[in-house]
């Protein structure tokens, strides 16, 4: 009788999480408001007022929204707050800064509502070498939910791996 081959990863208590797999659909947008400025520096707030009352926000139905300004100007908050008002009806989610910024808090909602029980006293492999956007942070917010519960954490793929993390009992 021949030896059967046994897919040890298959049968372990192994989980592996793909922080891609929970990459949330839906555009990725940026707003710059330097054109909506006086000379693309200063904020005059009739005439923004004004450009935001005329502004298309339709168009950001379902987008995930970055707020910036390229230009050197000084923005106070409440400009931001305001264009908010206006888009937020339309979008998924709004955040002051790049799209960067945008990736960092869409993923700081998802591992923050991501129920981890299914780790609890178990070998975890975070699975890397992702083809979407996952910040950084996104790991290191991921690692910290994680570490408390987990058995061990490892990053990589089941059959490369490397160590993180292993609790001594």
């Amino acid at each position: 009788m021949a030896d059967e081959i046994v897919n040890r990863v298959a049968n372990s208590q192994l989980k592996t999480i793909d922080l891609e797999e929970l990459y949330p659909q839906g555009t990725r947008t940026t707003i710059d408001i330097k054109n909506w400025l006086f000379q693309e520096l200063i904020l005059k707030e009739t005439e923004f007022r004004e450009h935001l009352k005329n502004h298309d926000w339709g168009q950001y139905k379902n987008h995930f929204v970055a707020l910036t300004c390229s230009s050197d100007a000084i923005i106070p908050s409440w400009a931001f707050m305001l264009i908010t008002t206006y888009v937020f009806p339309f979008s998924k989610k709004v955040v002051v800064g790049n799209l960067t910024t945008l990736e960092t808090s869409i993923f700081h909602d998802i591992i923050t509502h991501l129920n981890i029980e299914a780790y609890k006293n178990k070998p975890v492999i975070i699975k890397g070498c992702a083809n979407k956007p996952i910040p950084e942070t996104a790991y290191i917010q991921l690692i910290e939910k994680l570490q408390p519960i987990a058995k061990s954490i490892m990053f990589g793929e089941a059959c490369s791996t490397v160590p993180l993390f292993k609790r001594i009992n």
